[in-house]
């Protein structure tokens, strides 16, 4: 099946469902920095386009004739980390159904937040791919079951136009036989190339840990890495005394995301801003959980 990936940023989502059995067909982002970062990892490469123009992507888009179109708009304006209400790049969400139905893909896949099924701008997309015919299956994943060492909660959903009526009860039935029984650790996945047994993760607000060791799932990776501030009092929670921990470096942030070990984050030879680099990251899909998700969608239709 030839897939389009949309919002692909650097290629965690492209680059899992390769890992299932697609074959990318296209891939388009608006952040030039992550498709120049797409560039360096994936044979297809990505091009940037203002994805907020519908007709302008739709003419891009639908010559591929993908199979499945998949993307993750923006989620901060979903996050629970922000203020709860819904901005300007939640329009992004509908753009994406609008795309998708005007190419009219037989199959959609749109990852996203968990806070993201509930909002306005989802239940309106989903109102206009009902309306271009397609049905619906939903879900909400913990990437620490699915391959990935991390408790990163994420939003799919799976929408068909064409195939066996069953598609849904065939994706969800692949989910629970498929899902792990027992979280992944970091230490467990990384084994050697983790060389420290506690480390250090800035929280959102002080009322949360931030200290973690090796041994249990990473928190979500988000877009930003700071080390521990000087001020930083022991959370109750927190794995052990902050003292001499540190935070993690990109390379293992990226594998925790489960990006190859040669994943390229820079330009051979030259420097480039770090603050590119944690947001490229934390922004990312973990290939592993993309894997498992095009691995459920694929036993449904291929």
């Amino acid at each position: 099946m030839r897939a389009v990936d949309l919002f692909c940023g650097v290629g965690g989502l492209g680059r899992g469902l390769e890992g299932a059995g697609f074959e990318t067909a296209g891939a388009f982002d608006n952040w030039p920095v992550a498709v120049e970062t797409h560039g360096w990892n994936m044979a297809r490469h990505a091009e940037a386009i203002d994805l907020s123009d519908v007709d302008g992507a739709v003419r891009r888009i639908r010559p591929l004739r993908a199979d499945l179109v998949a993307g993750g708009p923006p989620c901060q304006d979903f996050s629970s980390a922000g203020k709860r209400v819904e901005g300007d790049r939640a329009t992004l969400t509908e753009a994406f159904a609008l795309i998708v139905a005007a190419c009219a893909p037989a199959v959609v896949l749109m990852e996203n937040v968990p806070r993201a099924q509930g909002s306005r701008a989802y239940q309106r997309a989903k109102a206009v791919l009902a309306k271009a015919g397609y049905s619906f299956h939903e879900t909400v994943l913990d990437a620490s079951l699915c391959g990935v060492p991390q408790r990163r909660r994420r939003f799919f959903m799976t929408a068909w136009r064409t195939g066996p009526p069953q598609a849904g009860e065939r994706i969800q039935e692949f989910i629970e036989r498929s899902l792990s029984r027992k979280r992944l650790s970091v230490a467990d996945y990384m084994g050697d190339e983790i060389p420290i047994d506690h480390y250090y993760r800035h929280p959102r607000n002080y009322s949360r840990r931030a200290v973690f060791s090796v041994r249990e799932p990473s928190p979500t990776v988000r877009g930003i890495n700071r080390p521990v501030p000087p001020n930083y009092r022991r959370h109750p929670r927190d794995a052990c005394p902050p003292t001499g921990v540190r935070p993690l470096t990109p390379h293992e942030r990226s594998r925790i995301q489960t990006f190859p070990k040669s994943w390229k984050w820079s330009p051979d030879g030259k420097p480039r801003p770090k603050t590119n680099v944690e947001l490229l990251i934390g922004n990312a899909v973990p290939v592993n959980l993309a894997r498992f998700v095009g691995r459920a969608v694929m036993s449904a239709f291929s």
